[in-house]
């Protein structure tokens, strides 16, 4: 009989506290639960802007309980992964952009200035939870916005947009390492080429609008970029640069990225819609971005703030 090998596990622990908080914290869990004695120390990772972070590595007897310790620590307002100590630095990003890289949905923005923000947030949230096919959803919201004037995209982009925290941090800190760093989106390539260049992605992908020169004309470039196009965009990238899926890591929100973050070594949901955060490796509740560069095992004197 082969005896299965044994996968080293480490947990990571973020939250918006003093990493010395964050550790007297998971310590007592831990002991809770009957771990204290058979644990290394735990390691402090520091604190990022408002995030500290700490992580110990579980005996094998604790991975049993990593459901219920994940629980527990979340209940907390920690965010937490349970990970593999092996190939934890990955060496591709590749993320979401809207409400994931930016707070907003650009489309949503784009749409005020039409007017009908209301109207076109509500297909955005069903779209994003999965209820709605994604590009059906697209075309819909972009038929609305016929006769827009040109100038309402950089308003919008000017006015609305905005880089989550530690998002230029995150993209930085990777690409000193090595990696390589790239922004997809179901959104439109005038709102990823500035995002990409603000955060410091290296590439960028994302849907078309088409105009008149003028104005919009209520059409979106083909072929979608949509769910299957960004785990192309992920299988790509990883090719050309001779890595594997598991070398990645994926970041998203909404239902058009689980395809990406099932698939890549380490798939993170950000605030996500619920069919997204059950299905991703970890996920970022409470903190920030930050907490993306902590899963990997940086340390915050390692981020690279750009």
């Amino acid at each position: 009989m082969v005896e299965k090998a044994e996968t080293p596990m480490i947990l990571v622990a973020a939250a918006n506290a003093p990493d010395d908080n964050i550790a007297s914290r998971l310590g007592m869990l831990l002991g809770d639960l009957g771990l204290a004695g058979s644990l290394p120390p735990i390691r402090r990772l520091g604190r990022a802007g408002e995030v500290g972070a700490v992580e110990v590595a579980l005996p094998e007897t604790g991975v049993p309980l990593a459901g219920q310790i994940l629980s527990a620590l979340d209940a907390e307002e920690m965010d937490a992964a349970l990970l593999p100590v092996a190939n934890r630095r990955k060496r591709l990003l590749i993320s979401d952009m809207d409400s994931t890289i930016i707070g907003q949905e650009c489309l949503d923005e784009l749409a005020d200035f039409a007017g009908l923000k209301a109207e076109v947030s509500a297909i955005t949230e069903r779209a994003m939870r999965g209820e709605l096919d994604f590009e059906g959803a697209l075309t819909t919201r972009v038929a609305m916005l016929k006769g827009l004037a040109l100038t309402a995209l950089l308003q919008a982009y000017d006015a609305r947009i905005s880089l989550n925290t530690g998002a230029r941090t995150l993209v930085e800190t990777m690409k000193a390492q090595g990696a390589t760093t790239v922004l997809v989106s179901g959104g439109f390539t005038f709102f990823t080429g500035r995002v990409a260049e603000e955060a410091g992605f290296v590439a960028h992908r994302g849907n078309t609008l088409i105009d008149d020169g003028a104005a919009l004309t209520g059409e979106v470039g083909m072929p979608i970029l949509g769910r299957e196009a960004k785990l192309s965009a992920l299988d790509e990238f990883s090719a050309a640069a001779g890595l594997g899926r598991n070398d990645a890591l994926a970041l998203g929100d909404g239902a058009n990225d689980l395809a990406m973050i099932q698939a890549a070594g380490l798939g993170i949901a950000y605030k996500a819609k619920p069919i997204v955060a059950a299905d991703a490796h970890a996920a970022i509740n409470h903190t920030d971005l930050h907490a993306a560069l902590f899963f990997q095992g940086y340390c915050a004197d390692d981020f690279v703030t750009g």
